[in-house]
């Protein structure tokens, strides 16, 4: 695995505050109604995405995931300001505004998605990994998705046909605890959710997903297995949502104390934390960074409230491809 260094916490910190405050802006201006639909923050579970792209080779290495998918396309490399537009349905978005929330992606980036059929993306994640191996690809495809998802019956299709043909794929369960708001206790006979591999002689474990370094080290062995030719791995992150599942959940399922323990070990801070005791930047140094981030959400923001609605005629244009379509006058 590459190295964590100095510069490694630093730009962790930057990219995990700037993705959480990224987010604070659009529960605000959803609040304002400016973002419409559903909305589903990521705010908790920044170290899983931070780890794992130190992990991954961003020249190749793909990513697929469910409908909390705003932060991810951002760390593959997507202009954050045309993440902001598509959540407001401006034509300057990463789908002319025409996918919203829940549906960012770049082909570009390699990022397929935002999905929002619940497990849908987890078939999908096997089929571009299968894509792969068709063609001789060393690249790795990490598929997310929630531990609601794990339920699906479509997920044991996957796995079982991943392991037949040792695709190179990385399935990551986010384990936040509530799915949609049903905690995992009451939702199986069993709490591990990383077990499932063991059914399909997978390799799986647990991993701390609040530990950027934790998550790094299992994704690098994961992806080495990978690139190998040895298939597939599974991965339960073991993280936690601050929010809601969106903004629209009144929470009854959980305290308000149950939350304020586990921001104790916000990634962000801990992160913070290290780069503090082990000097790594001065007070200076790291105030610079949070009025950058500041900054960076300003534009974003702005970008986004400046950007043109998509013309009414594009509805048609990416849906029929017959220009003389009876339906339409």
């Amino acid at each position: 695995m590459k190295k964590v260094t100095k510069e490694t916490y630093i730009n962790w910190y930057r990219d995990m505050l700037f993705w959480r405050k990224f987010e604070d802006k659009l529960a605000a201006v959803y609040i304002q109604q400016k973002v419409r639909g559903f909305l589903h923050l990521y705010n908790g579970q920044e170290a899983v995405l931070a780890g794992a792209l130190h992990a991954m080779d961003l020249t190749k290495d793909k990513m697929i995931t469910a409908y909390r998918n705003h932060v991810q396309p951002i760390g593959m490399g997507v202009d954050p300001k045309r993440v902001m537009a598509e959540l407001y349905g401006k034509a300057t978005g990463t789908s002319q505004g025409l996918g919203g929330s829940m549906h960012i992606f770049s082909k570009e980036f390699r990022f397929y998605g935002g999905h929002g059929i619940v497990g849908g993306q987890i078939p999908l994640g096997a089929g571009i990994a299968f894509g792969d191996k068709y063609h001789n690809s060393d690249a790795v495809t990490l598929c997310y998705f929630g531990d609601g998802a794990a339920r699906q019956g479509s997920l044991h299709e996957t796995f079982n046909m991943a392991m037949n043909w040792k695709l190179p794929v990385i399935f990551i369960c986010e384990n936040n605890g509530y799915a949609m708001g049903t905690s995992v206790e009451r939702t199986a006979n069993h709490e591990d959710i990383w077990k499932l591999g063991l059914g399909y002689e997978m390799p799986c474990g647990p991993v701390d997903g609040m530990n950027p370094v934790k998550v790094a080290e299992a994704v690098d062995e994961a992806i080495q297995r990978a690139r190998k030719g040895d298939g597939p791995t599974f991965l339960e992150m073991k993280t936690y949502r601050y929010r809601g599942h969106s903004m629209s959940d009144a929470q009854h399922y959980r305290t308000k104390d149950e939350v304020e323990e586990y921001k104790k070990i916000d990634p962000i801070t801990q992160v913070l934390d290290i780069i503090k005791d082990k000097k790594y930047a001065s007070d200076e140094e790291i105030d610079a960074i949070n009025k950058e981030v500041k900054d960076m959400v300003k534009e974003c923001e702005k970008f986004a409230e400046d950007s043109p609605f998509p013309d009414l005629n594009i509805l048609h244009d990416v849906v029929y491809e017959q220009e003389d379509y009876p339906f339409i006058k």
